[in-house]
């Protein structure tokens, strides 16, 4: 059944920095060619650095992941000794700031957290979070959007490798979990969960402002079960390669569901 097009890809090549767009990718079971394939460590602690811990790493958004600069002036911009790597260290595991206490007590107050290892659903060696690739539609966001104060919502605040123009219902990658998406003529992903959200979508995203409705609205709206760990606030899905393949903006994508591939 076909869904949409794609309208954006976006890569982030140094975690939690701003991303790029690109008109086209190679997507392998490691993402989309060039796609976090650097991150930042926390020298002293030996954690990846994440804006999901706002409090420590929310400067980060100010800084583009491809003109990235080195470890000397990163540390002092971040006001933290810090390295950049290629290859996340043994056990590696990062911050996530419980999004309801950074909602109610602000981006700057120490609040609760939970560590979690890498790529749970990634190949090893790899810095993302859970999944290799993240995608959101424009139905989502443009719900998002009505929801709020603001009638808008910006993809770049949800972090999203693509975005998906589709006239489908709202949240409707919820419904999507187990089910395939074929994208152009080669790529097919695996939708695995619907994506939680961290207070990241909150913050400042270079000349982006804080905004706090692009948690809150999705808090209040959809908050879905995610593999078995209650009730989250989700925006968006996350998907692991079936196939690889190259993509670009304006390909079709068409989503099956039932079937499974050898």
């Amino acid at each position: 059944m076909r869904i949409g097009q794609v309208e954006t890809l976006r890569r982030y090549p140094v975690k939690s920095m701003l991303g790029e767009e690109v008109t086209a990718s190679l997507v392998t079971e490691r993402g989309l060619a060039g796609d976090r394939v650097r991150a930042v460590l926390d020298v002293a602690t030996g954690k990846i650095a994440s804006a999901k811990n706002p409090r420590l790493w929310r400067e980060l958004l100010a800084l583009r992941g491809d003109a990235v600069p080195g470890d000397e002036e990163l540390s002092k911009l971040l006001g933290r000794d810090v390295r950049l790597v290629d290859v996340p260290p043994e056990g590696a595991t990062l911050e996530r700031s419980v999004p309801d206490e950074v909602l109610d007590q602000g981006v700057e107050a120490e609040v609760a957290f939970t560590a979690s290892g890498l790529g749970g659903a990634a190949p090893e060696g790899t810095f993302f979070d859970f999944a290799p690739v993240h995608l959101i539609t424009t139905s989502t966001l443009d719900r998002i959007g009505e929801l709020g104060a603001r009638g808008t919502m910006e993809a770049v605040r949800y972090r999203p490798n693509l975005v998906i123009a589709t006239e489908a219902d709202a949240f409707a990658e919820n419904g999507w979990v187990g089910g395939e998406l074929e994208i152009g003529d080669e790529l097919v992903l695996g939708v695995i969960a619907p994506t939680p959200r961290c207070a990241v979508p909150t913050l400042a995203h270079g000349e982006l402002p804080r905004d706090a409705g692009a948690l809150r609205t999705v808090a209040r709206h959809n908050r879905v079960d995610v593999l078995g760990t209650g009730p989250q606030p989700c925006a968006g899905a996350y998907a692991r390669v079936l196939r690889p393949g190259t993509i670009a903006r304006g390909d079709e994508v068409r989503l099956i569901h039932g079937l499974k591939r050898s």
